[in-house]
């Protein structure tokens, strides 16, 4: 039952996601992965998260990895989080691009610009631009 409330969910999620912003996110706070974007889901995989503090800035480290035989362009998010889980003003970041090339892992890096920054969010994308 639970694993149909999943897929029911995942499926209603993917039909009233936006093409320009559906992908996949994770949580810094509990690993859960969110994929609002199945064709997407079927191509890459996310490890295990990287996390640190480098002078008291928290790090991230995301491992993606590739199920496709093919090249894939991408584009990720990262968004940062105090303790009471408000989002940190000052700490946005643009879409940033990059290749997964087939059946390979990338780990994608990123340090909070505030030391009251506790917890992340990245969402990861299809590129939506030819480059």
């Amino acid at each position: 039952m639970k694993y149909f409330a999943a897929i029911l969910l995942t499926v209603m999620m993917a039909a009233c996601a936006d093409t320009t912003t559906s992908g996949i996110s994770i949580d810094s706070s509990n690993q859960y992965v969110v994929i609002a974007n199945p064709s997407l889901a079927n191509q890459i995989g996310i490890e295990k998260a990287i996390v640190s503090r480098q002078n008291g800035l928290l790090q991230a480290g995301v491992p993606v990895n590739s199920k496709s035989d093919t090249d894939i362009k991408l584009q990720y998010r990262f968004y940062w989080y105090d303790a009471k889980g408000l989002e940190v003003s000052g700490s946005e970041s643009p879409w940033r691009q990059f290749v997964l090339h087939g059946k390979d892992t990338m780990t994608i890096k990123a340090m909070a610009k505030s030391a009251d920054v506790t917890n992340y969010r990245i969402y990861i994308r299809e590129a939506t631009s030819t480059w």
